[in-house]
């Protein structure tokens, strides 16, 4: 049965009671993204869709799953990460060798290489920071990240997945976890909508559905897509003209002079906010540390 049209005079008192409700102070409006400079831009992360795009091997996947592993570890809310290309081994090692700062490279090849190369270390201590590369080392970080871990799911799509049921296991998690506050990412999320489509129309058909699914569910949804262009090297803004639907477009490009200046493998990235409907449009500059999968915001000239 659908819902009752109702004036905003007749909603009034709800609306009120609703704002009434936030009592605590906070400077921002959404949840906290664990990067400064990007959640001040953002004015937090709010219910919408987030659009990322970035050339391939920039870092995307590596930037969403940590940000959505930092919503998490703040208890600002459950995190959901849809993974075409991906699989979740590979995600969950990007996760281990950030909060270990072991290289994931030899945490993907196990434990009896880790036993073998560093052997048993001789400091051990409540603090990861404390010991040395090692096996214990990537225990201790994946054990201290427990309560926060259970509040994350990663779940490996097909090819006939869409968007109906992505929709329907993100309704699956708000009820075990008897919560609505979710924070969701689809990764590579091109693969929605009609293959024999070019991929320009597969962009606004994808965005088009993520955008009321975002709205209808109230959540905050990130989808991360491909800028598989020829021309790279256009403004980024370009992006903000070809996708009208989205409520914040954020577009990862390589920043060379400040690479230049890094020690490898270290990239420097710049984050251009070119469409934020809810706050500033800005750029946030990081620097990427491939083999711990880590972004890190850094503050520039």
């Amino acid at each position: 049965m659908s819902t009752p049209t109702r004036s905003e005079g007749e909603q009034l008192a709800e609306i009120l009671d609703e704002l009434q409700r936030e009592e605590a102070v906070r400077d921002i409006a959404g949840w906290d993204s664990g990067f400064p400079n990007l959640t001040r831009a953002l004015d937090g992360i709010r219910p919408g869709l987030y659009l990322l795009i970035g050339s391939p091997g920039i870092g995307k996947t590596s930037f969403a799953k940590q940000l959505l592993d930092q919503i998490a570890m703040r208890g600002e809310a459950a995190g959901i990460f849809f993974t075409f290309a991906e699989s979740k081994r590979e995600l969950r090692i990007k996760t281990l060798a950030r909060l270990s700062h072991m290289d994931s490279r030899e945490i993907r090849r196990g434990s009896a290489y880790l036993l073998h190369w560093y052997g048993t270390p001789r400091l051990r201590g409540p603090d990861v920071g404390e010991i040395s590369p090692s096996w214990e080392k990537l225990r201790l970080a994946a054990e201290q990240a427990r309560d926060w871990l259970d509040s994350t799911y990663l779940i490996q799509c097909g090819a006939d997945d869409g968007v109906d049921s992505i929709a329907a296991r993100i309704e699956d998690v708000k009820a075990v976890r008897k919560n609505d506050n979710v924070f969701v990412i689809i990764d590579d999320c091109q693969r929605l909508g009609p293959m024999s489509a070019p991929l320009e129309r597969r962009l606004s058909i994808a965005v088009e559905q993520l955008q009321a699914l975002a709205l209808n569910s109230r959540i905050p949804l990130l989808a991360v897509w491909p800028d598989l262009s020829a021309r790279t090297e256009a403004a980024p803004e370009v992006w903000a003209e070809k996708v009208a639907s989205a409520d914040v477009i954020m577009v990862m490009r390589n920043d060379t002079a400040r690479t230049q200046q890094l020690s490898e493998p270290n990239q420097a990235i710049t984050l251009h906010i070119v469409k934020n409907r809810a706050g500033e449009r800005g750029k946030s500059a990081f620097e990427f540390n491939p083999a711990f999968a880590n972004f890190t915001e850094v503050k520039t000239n």
